[in-house]
């Protein structure tokens, strides 16, 4: 190969990157942001059964008794240590595979395979928790300050699918929810075209962001869209596509800190046709939705995030940068897990 001149900056570098106020990533210090995270499909725990996670920075366990309820609780037996993964359900209680202490629903140790007294202090972590949209979720935080939210129509007017979508992708879930503010990525990299101006009328709470648009899909086709955050952890997604309703979430579990864990929950009404093509309708939305978050898990496998340059067309995305920076943070079971 023919050597070439010296390629030197003709302007000169910037003398450093513009960057905006900080937003804390999860676990960053030692706090985690307080929402509803999904933990796994709710077919993955059936009765009698125990299940090992991780989640925030520890591990947790998800076990169903006789009841049929799921109990979320931290992983590790208060005696020695043991993962409570490798024990066993009896009855409602959980049995550590060491020594045999029972643990009931509320994490209390309520026998001992010897006959010793469980002692008060033998607590496991008891996560709130509930299960929806065929998902098991857990609550960051002593007392949930939002719920999850509804479609527009009953559930027993729905079928509802839902899928893991994949291993988990490095960024924080909070970070691919940015995606949902930032108007310039949905134009640029999923090439909708909006019949509209940007929309200006956000619905902000304390825990969620919720607006509406009109656009033309990249495969032509009209759509109408409500589009928006809840907590930090999951898109909220109504749309009418070409005269058709269906619904979208992508909630995103956080395994580990820099870290999320997507989840597809694919919505159609009962009352579009038969149940065969109710199913046909789906596995076209499931085609559709995996295209849109393939691109964007495309660029956030190699993203490495901070508030930088922003435009007039970031106004929605600087007000969730607001957002994030006041979003409550909390890690009450540091200790447990």
């Amino acid at each position: 190969m023919t050597a070439t001149a010296i390629n030197r900056p003709r302007a000169g570098n910037p003398s450093g990157r513009v960057q905006g106020e900080k937003i804390p990533f999860e676990g960053e210090d030692g706090l985690f942001t307080r929402s509803w995270f999904p933990i796994c499909l709710s077919s993955d725990v059936p009765v009698g059964s125990v299940k090992g996670y991780g989640f925030l920075d520890g591990r947790i366990v998800v076990f169903r008794g006789d009841d049929g309820v799921a109990q979320v609780t931290s992983a590790f037996c208060p005696h020695l240590g043991a993962d409570l993964r490798s024990g066993d359900v009896i009855g409602n209680d959980l049995r550590c595979a060491f020594h045999h202490w029972k643990y009931d629903g509320e994490g209390r140790c309520v026998a001992t395979a010897i006959g010793d007294p469980p002692p008060p202090t033998a607590r496991l972590y008891k996560f709130v928790s509930q299960e929806k949209f065929g998902i098991i979720w857990a609550f960051n935080g002593e007392e949930p300050h939002y719920d999850l939210p509804d479609f527009p129509y009953p559930e027993d007017q729905l079928v509802i699918r839902t899928i893991v979508n994949g291993e988990p992708n490095c960024v924080d879930p909070w970070v691919q929810c940015a995606n949902t503010p930032d108007m310039q990525h949905i134009k640029a990299l999923h090439n909708v075209k909006f019949t509209q101006d940007d929309p200006e009328d956000i619905a902000w709470t304390d825990h969620s962001m919720l607006y509406s648009f009109s656009g033309i899909h990249t495969d032509g086709s009209p759509i109408d869209n409500v589009v928006g955050i809840y907590g930090t952890s999951l898109y909220y997604q109504t749309t009418v596509y070409a005269g058709r309703w269906f619904g979208f979430l992508n909630p995103m579990g956080l395994p580990q800190p820099g870290f999320a864990q997507n989840y597809m929950v694919l919505v159609a009404r009962k009352d579009m046709g038969t149940p065969d093509e109710v199913e046909q309708f789906l596995d076209f939305i499931e085609q559709l939705e995996r295209g849109v978050v393939s691109e964007d898990l495309m660029v956030m496998s190699s993203l490495k995030f901070r508030p930088g340059t922003l435009t007039k067309s970031d106004k929605t995305l600087a007000r969730f940068f607001e957002y994030m920076r006041a979003y409550p943070r909390a890690h009450p079971s540091r200790d447990f897990i």
